[in-house]
């Protein structure tokens, strides 16, 4: 419920935001437009929160009812962007790379304009630099001949691909390595709309048709773009490689080195991060004593560390990890474990995000829960009512408006009022800062089932999307004002 593209993991910003903010700078004959963000519709708040943050209005924001990969995905775009007539370049980027050499980037995707336009389907191979077994690999061809959409004299430009290759096995990687005619593939594109919608239409009819669809049947949701669920649910679920790279004779790629990561591990993650004198890597309040080579991250409390080296060890909320930085890949183990004891903890945060806001589950037990809730400025939760329970609120930073039945007060900090069972009620941020409050619940039954909604602003009636339910919602099966 909250992906790694959403996370902070390097530097301030999350990597959507660090994905949308290297745009910056990026020049195009013809300018560039706002970024088109494609997404699930459970993340549509949490998204447009961080775009919000970086004061980027985007082109559009599409959801997705289920995830179908990442063919249907740029199909559904392209056919958005030629909804006006106009056929642009679309990039296309996945929110949740690294990539440090920003302006190195920008340049590679100018050298790669000359091949899109001129028809080609522009992947970025990148240089490796050591036999990576996680990543699939492009054998790199001739440059294109000019007039086939090669750079100018003097420049790197575009070359043709000679075939894609699936991830290999350390042996097999590091022949290509040797061989020096390979490049990662990165999963990172530059095409024309229509090129790859013929494309696609040629190599996977069914795939555009269930994608036409959708697009001809979606609705406007507040300020977001809602896929029809039955035709996208009916797409095949490919990526690009396999839909259209793979078959297509357009394919092209620019080799680039610029210290790309897809960020698929822990261990990922410590090779592109900062290091102290001991290789160490070191966020939070972190204390480390003979310690080396280790990834060590705290969110909530003191870590320490004594006499261990090449660990990934991670402290949050929720959970601790502790894991050998070589066997971070076999963490998604302990996540099929999870699922199959029925533990929340392998989907959902203890902090949880809403259009609204956010909550905190702080604590529960037989016939109370608490819980601490932060509603942005602006923000209002639905107008409802519970049978089982009632609510205390303590309001702890900022202004609050209470609806209570009849009664519509202000509620300051310090001060607290009582919601009680079967009373309709409403939370509400009038002012210009965030205000938080301690919720406790108590009653015969907390589920997040117990609740009557009578109106919300954010569209959320009759439809349970991870929004629908008790306005509480929560990893622990408990309700609340938070959902």
């Amino acid at each position: 419920s909250y992906p790694k593209q959403l996370l902070p993991l390097v530097g301030g910003r999350s990597m959507l935001q660090a994905s949308v903010e290297r745009l910056e700078g990026l020049s195009a004959p013809g300018g560039t437009r706002p970024p088109l963000v494609i997404c699930n519709e459970s993340h549509r708040f949490i998204v447009a929160s961080q775009l919000q943050e970086l004061g980027v209005e985007p082109g559009a924001m599409i959801l997705e009812p289920v995830g179908r990969n990442t063919a249907p995905a740029v199909a559904v775009a392209a056919l958005h962007a030629r909804a006006s007539g106009e056929d642009p370049l679309l990039l296309v980027l996945p929110a949740d790379h690294v990539i440090l050499d920003v302006e190195g980037f920008r340049d590679a995707v100018r050298r790669a304009i000359p091949a899109a336009a001129a028809g080609h389907l522009v992947t970025f191979g990148v240089t490796p630099d050591g036999p990576e077994t996680g990543y699939g690999y492009i054998q790199v061809g001739d440059p294109l001949a000019a007039g086939a959409g090669a750079a100018g004299p003097g420049e790197t430009g575009a070359h043709a691909v000679v075939r894609f290759v699936e991830k290999p096995d350390a042996e097999t990687a590091r022949g290509y390595l040797a061989d020096g005619g390979y490049a990662w593939n990165s999963g990172m594109f530059l095409l024309r709309a229509s090129r790859y919608l013929d494309e696609l239409g040629a190599f996977r009819p069914d795939m555009l048709a269930a994608c036409r669809r959708a697009v001809d049947a979606a609705r406007k949701d507040l300020d977001f773009i809602r896929l029809d669920e039955a035709a996208f649910s009916a797409s095949p679920s490919e990526s690009m490689d396999y839909a259209v790279m793979e078959h297509t004779g357009r394919a092209a790629v620019v080799p680039v080195s610029i210290g790309w990561s897809d960020v698929g591990s822990w261990s990922a993650l410590w090779e592109v991060a900062e290091h102290d004198e001991n290789g160490n890597h070191l966020r939070g309040d972190v204390f480390a004593h003979d310690t080396h080579g280790s990834y060590l991250h705290a969110e909530h409390r003191l870590l320490t560390t004594v006499g261990v080296d090449d660990l990934m060890v991670v402290e949050t909320r929720d959970a601790v990890l502790v894991a050998h930085k070589d066997r971070s890949q076999e963490i998604r183990a302990i996540v099929d474990r999870l699922r199959e004891a029925g533990r929340t903890e392998a989907d959902l945060h203890r902090k949880v995000y809403r259009p609204w806001g956010a909550y905190d589950a702080i604590d529960a037990g037989p016939g109370f829960q608490v819980k601490r809730i932060t509603v942005n400025p602006g923000g209002r939760l639905s107008l409802q009512k519970h049978r089982h329970r009632a609510e205390h609120w303590v309001v702890v930073r900022g202004t609050a408006q209470v609806t209570c039945d009849d009664r519509v007060f202000l509620l300051e900090e310090n001060e607290s009022t009582y919601i009680p069972l079967g009373s309709t009620h409403r939370l509400e941020n009038p002012g210009t800062e965030p205000v938080e409050l301690i919720e406790v619940q108590s009653g015969s039954y907390l589920g997040e089932d117990d609740i009557v909604r009578f109106e919300d602003v954010y569209g959320r009636e009759g439809r349970d999307d991870g929004d629908d339910g008790d306005d509480g919602g929560g990893g622990d099966g408990g309700g609340g004002d938070a959902a």
